[in-house]
């Protein structure tokens, strides 16, 4: 069986926690167009790392084979 390729796209985007259990996601929204968005907005909300929702987590561990 050949060894199984890791989807880099997907590898840029996601970061597995420490125990593996969970899968950690950037929030969206935060790239451009920032001066109409409130600072509370931007900083607090959009700042901080989010967790992939349990529907989705099982198409993202198999593009990341080994993580």
């Amino acid at each position: 069986m050949p060894k199984l390729k890791t989807k880099k796209s997907a590898a840029k985007r996601f970061r597995i926690s420490g125990s593996g259990k969970k899968i950690m996601r950037r929030k969206a929204f935060k790239n451009h167009l920032l001066e109409r968005k409130s600072k509370e907005r931007t900083r607090r909300r959009l700042s901080s790392i989010a967790v992939v929702h349990e529907t989705d987590e099982k198409a993202v561990r198999t593009m990341m084979p080994y993580s």
